[in-house]
């Protein structure tokens, strides 16, 4: 199996009434019938149309799991609840976001959301930093496609006191390495109080390597994939999520590049480990999380100085683990059953009640908050590789907002929660516009409404039983 990124040039939809239906049938076009998409964005839009990246798994028919569904299926949501204000925090991974696009540099802006909103829904990418987690008590760790499956509407969470975490690792070349990632496992369960049933160690390893698309955002490529999912079927049953630790294949060069850049090189690991977990999450339908392993220790072992403070949870860490099992502790169960949606612990597309992005994301997560009526919230000052004008897109009348910053975002949270029209705490106050309708006389055939409603009173007469 083999799990590749590919760039899809799309022409510009016209007179369609969603989006996402358009993209669907457009996609459909450049699969062959043992290939699934696992992961989409538009990376660049204008009047022309629309140029998206496509991560696309090959080889499923050889798979023994049942066929997964479509990532562009979608339910719409009959209602909004409103009794609790869920918001969803989404940084995609490996955009070269200024804000997340690093090693969980978005945790203060997680934690930020999180107390302006009952429960944040957001995925490992914001808070991950290497050893470090700092995920905020109302926070959901939830892998990003299956935050845009909820959007969708065709799944469910369900909060969690524990998962039991499975670790599958690659065994490496240099025992040292592995170690570090078994003892990384063995501090989550003395400290953590994780319940970590069994590592498993895969000989020969999945062979992951990275890339960057002609956007400049971070992709890759998996090979090998079949052994993985072998080893989660067959121990199916032992675990409820899991962690994945495996060597990410990257020019050595890239390393120091990386470090001595001050932020400004994008990322080169992030995009192939979103691409996995995807894969991974619509197969299994279990959470999941990813943590590279070092290469060697020499790579392990470079003086890189005093980093970027965006950086620095990288500068410090071994493992890069301890961050994907903490998260794994208490991510929500994956609810798929229709049937107990409406259940009052699922969290569904019905509770979301808005999404926060970086401003000119367009992927299925937007997408579908564009057709549920979510309203959007877009962050101009988290910069990103991204080329879309989020105005463009159909949303309908307050279900756009563009903040210039993450606080500013948090001001508009708390407007929608609190129901006041943002409009009315902003000066000048806009005149209260008044429309004048002037009555008038209808005519029913030629008839005048009196002649109506006197030939009505005389149909009622003659139907009336007589004493």
């Amino acid at each position: 199996m083999l799990l590749t990124e590919r760039e899809i040039d799309v022409p510009a939809a016209k007179g369609s009434s969603s989006l996402l239906s358009y993209f669907e049938k457009a996609i459909e076009k450049h699969l062959d019938s043992d290939q699934i998409p696992v992961r989409f964005a538009v990376t660049q839009s204008n009047s022309e149309g629309y140029h998206c990246e496509l991560g696309v798994l090959e080889g499923i028919n050889d798979l023994a799991v049942p066929q997964p569904t479509s990532i562009f299926d979608f339910v719409s949501r009959e209602i909004e609840n409103s009794g609790k204000f869920n918001a969803a925090l989404i940084i995609p991974t490996g955009i070269g976001a200024d804000i997340g696009g690093h090693a969980g540099d978005a945790g203060p802006t997680a934690r930020l959301l999180a107390a302006a909103c009952d429960t944040l829904i957001t995925h490992p990418n914001v808070v991950n930093a290497s050893d470090i987690n700092e995920l905020p008590e109302n926070g959901l760790y939830v892998e990003g496609s299956v935050i845009a499956q909820l959007l969708m509407g065709t799944v469910g969470l369900q909060k969690v006191r524990a998962n039991r975490v499975m670790l599958v690792m690659d065994k490496h070349k240099e025992k040292q390495i592995s170690d570090f990632a078994i003892n990384a496992a063995s501090a989550a369960r003395a400290a953590l109080g994780l319940d970590l049933p069994i590592v498993i160690e895969m000989d020969p390893p999945i062979r992951m390597q990275t890339a960057y698309s002609t956007s400049g955002c971070a992709v890759g490529q998996v090979e090998g994939l079949e052994r993985l999912c072998d080893v989660l079927r067959r121990h199916k049953g032992m675990y409820d999520a899991v962690a994945l630790a495996t060597v990410i294949d990257v020019p050595k060069e890239f390393h120091m590049k990386y470090f001595r850049s001050h932020g400004e090189m994008l990322n080169p690991w992030g995009g192939v480990e979103a691409m996995l977990t995807h894969a991974i999450s619509i197969l299994f339908g279990v959470p999941s999380a990813h943590s590279p392993m070092m290469e060697s220790m020499d790579v392990l072992n470079l003086n890189v100085g005093v980093v970027d403070p965006r950086m620095s949870a990288e500068a410090i860490s071994t493992g890069f683990l301890h961050s994907v099992l903490k998260g794994l502790h208490r991510s929500p169960r994956i609810i798929t059953d229709k049937m107990i949606f409406t259940h009052p612990g699922v969290l569904t597309a019905a509770d979301v009640s808005c999404l926060v992005i970086p401003d000119g994301c367009v992927g299925l997560p937007t997408l579908a908050a564009l057709e549920q009526g979510i309203p959007v919230i877009a962050v101009r000052e988290n910069r990103n590789r991204m080329r879309n004008e989020l105005g463009k897109l159909p949303f309908g009348p307050g279900k756009l907002f563009i903040a210039e910053n993450y606080p500013e975002a948090v001001g508009i949270m708390t407007a929608l929660k609190a129901g006041v029209a943002l409009s009315s705490v902003r000066r000048p106050l806009a005149e209260t516009k008044i429309f004048r309708e002037c009555a008038k006389t209808y005519t029913e055939r030629g008839s005048r409404v009196e002649d109506t409603v006197r030939i009505a009173k005389e149909q009622e007469a003659r139907n009336t039983p007589q004493s």
